[in-house]
C-alpha cells in the first residue's frame, strides 16, 4: 500500500469520526476511530523519510509529492505532535532538497512553500514562492509549468498553463501569516527575518474565527479575533501580547479564552 494511499484513508477516517463527535454521534464516531487504528504507520526509509511504498524510496526528482501527503495538505503528521514526527518532515523536506528539482514544476515549488511552512522554515518557504512567481509564472501571473527563465530550476521550460500552483502559492502565503489546523492558532508561524513590517485582515482560522494581526520592526504588537460561533479559543501567545479578557495556560504558551459568538478578543502589549 503507497503512503498516498494511507494519508488518504487515515484522513478520511479521522474526519468522520471528528464529523460524528460534533453530531453527538457517539457510536459512529468511535466506528469510524476504530476502522482509522487498524490502518497500518506510514513506510519511512532507514533516514526517516517518508517513501512512496515499502521498498520505494523517493530518490529520483518528480513533480508530485504524493508520497507527502501526510505532512501538507492533510497535516497527519505535524510538527506539533513531537520529535518523532519532526524528524520525519526534515527528513522528507531534506530528501527532496537533496534529490533536487529537475522534473519539478512551478507548482511543485508552491506545494515545497506550504511544507516549509508547516515546519515552521519561513526563510525555505519565502525561497520557494520567490522561485515559483520569478521562474514558473508569466507576465499575467498565469502559472506556466515549466521555468520560463531557463535557470536550472526545472529541465521542463514548457509552457501548459494551470491553475493549481497560483493556488497553492496562496495556500503558502496564508500558511505563513496564519496556521490553525491543529486547533491551535499561531500567528505569524513561518516568517522570513526580511519580513520586518508584515499584516493582515480577517484570515479565517480553524473554529469560525477571523484573524487580523501586525507586526513592524520584527515585532507582533496587535491581534485582533472575531468569533462567528463562540467557543474555546485556543492561540499560541503571539510574543509577549496578552488579551482583554480572562484566560487559562496549557504548557508554557498556549492561551485557552472562552469566547461568546459576535465577540472580539484582542491581544496587546
Amino acid at each position: 500500500m503507497t503512503n498516498y494511499d494511507l494519508a488518504m484513508m487515515h484522513f478520511l477516517f479521522k474526519a468522520a469520526s471528528e464529523l460524528a463527535h460534533e453530531l453527538n454521534l457517539a457510536d459512529e464516531a468511535g466506528h469510524w476511530a476504530s476502522l482509522e487504528a487498524q490502518l497500518p504507520d506510514y513506510d519511512i526509509d532507514e533516514e526517516g523519510c517518508l517513501t512512496f511504498a515499502k521498498g520505494y524510496p523517493y530518490k529520483e526528482s518528480h513533480r508530485h509529492f504524493s508520497h507527502a501527503m501526510a505532512i501538507h495538505p492533510l497535516g497527519l503528521i505535524d510538527w506539533s505532535d513531537g520529535e518523532k514526527s519532526q524528524h520525519i518532515i526534515r527528513a522528507t523536506l531534506k530528501r527532496l532538497d537533496e534529490v533536487g528539482p529537475d522534473y519539478w514544476t512551478g507548482y511543485s515549488y508552491s506545494w515545497l512553500a506550504n511544507m516549509k511552512a508547516r515546519a515552521f522554515d519561513g526563510e525555505g518557504a519565502a525561497q520557494a514562492l520567490k522561485t515559483f512567481a520569478e521562474c514558473f509564472c508569466l507576465k499575467n501571473t498565469f502559472h506556466a509549468n515549466g521555468d520560463q527563465t531557463q535557470s536550472g530550476k526545472s529541465r521542463f521550460t514548457y509552457r501548459p498553463f494551470t491553475l493549481e500552483g497560483n493556488f497553492a502559492f496562496a495556500a503558502g502565503i496564508q500558511e505563513m501569516l496564519l496556521q490553525s489546523h491543529t486547533g491551535v492558532i499561531r500567528i505569524f508561524p513561518a516568517i522570513p527575518k526580511e519580513w520586518k513590517d508584515v499584516s493582515f485582515e480577517s484570515l479565517r482560522a480553524m473554529g469560525a474565527f477571523l484573524v487580523s494581526a501586525r507586526m513592524e520592526g520584527g515585532e507582533i504588537n496587535r491581534v485582533r479575533i472575531y468569533s462567528e460561533k463562540g467557543g474555546m479559543l485556543k492561540i499560541a501567545r503571539p510574543g509577549t501580547l496578552k488579551p482583554n479578557k480572562n484566560y487559562t495556560l496549557s504548557g508554557t504558551d498556549i492561551l485557552n479564552i472562552d469566547t461568546q459568538a459576535g465577540e472580539w478578543i484582542e491581544l496587546n502589549p
